[in-house]
């Protein structure tokens, strides 16, 4: 179940989302159907997981044949990466530590993530998507201190446009604090999120 400061993190991230891309204009390849980021596993909060597990559950009421057709596909998602998976396959948790690290940077970059709907190219868990599905495309600051952006985004751009356009976040220790109010127990990937769905 998620907390109840769930949902003001989402609608201060969604707001910061639109007034970036307000100011990122035409530099924003980002559109419906444009799905290139929805290739290769990123790591989620339990918070996060949550989220989509929460997603799915309303979706099963409206739509239950596509809610079956997302668990068709993290099911199979899960007997690719289950071999490789850096962490504990039982709970979908991912290891920590820097070797684990390693291991994750090669670990399923290949494979398109189970939720995007493989025929409208679109999330079909859209409104309960991750963090990082909400903040990428935008320039972002990044742990380095740099900007990120989308590489389709951007292209020509000089470093002043770029900067015009950043995606400014909340502090990272509102995320965590919700996390931590759900029971952190460590972070996982959009296909393991789903384990309790599919037991």
């Amino acid at each position: 179940m998620l907390p109840t400061g769930d949902a003001e993190l989402v609608r201060i991230v969604d707001a910061a989302l639109q007034d970036a891309v307000r100011r990122s204009g035409t530099w924003l390849a980002c559109r419906p159907g444009c799905n290139q980021c929805c290739t290769g596993v990123f790591r989620i909060s339990q918070l996060d997981a949550a989220r989509l597990r929460q997603g799915l559950a309303e979706l099963r009421q409206v739509r239950p044949q596509q809610a079956d057709e997302v668990l068709a596909r993290v099911a199979e998602s899960t007997l690719r990466l289950a071999p490789a998976f850096p962490g504990d396959g039982s709970t979908g948790i991912l290891h920590e530590g820097e070797d684990a690290d390693t291991a994750f940077e090669d670990f399923g970059n290949e494979e398109v993530c189970p939720v995007l709907d493989p025929v409208s190219g679109t999330c079909s868990l859209y409104a309960h998507r991750p963090m990082t599905c909400r903040t990428f495309g935008p320039p972002v600051r990044t742990d380095e201190d740099a900007l990120g952006t989308c590489e389709l985004c951007f292209q020509g751009a000089t470093q002043a446009e770029v900067a015009a356009a950043e995606m400014h976040l909340p502090p990272a220790g509102f995320e965590a604090e919700l996390s931590r109010a759900i029971g952190y127990q460590g972070e996982t990937v959009v296909t393991f999120a789903f384990r309790p769905a599919l037991s």
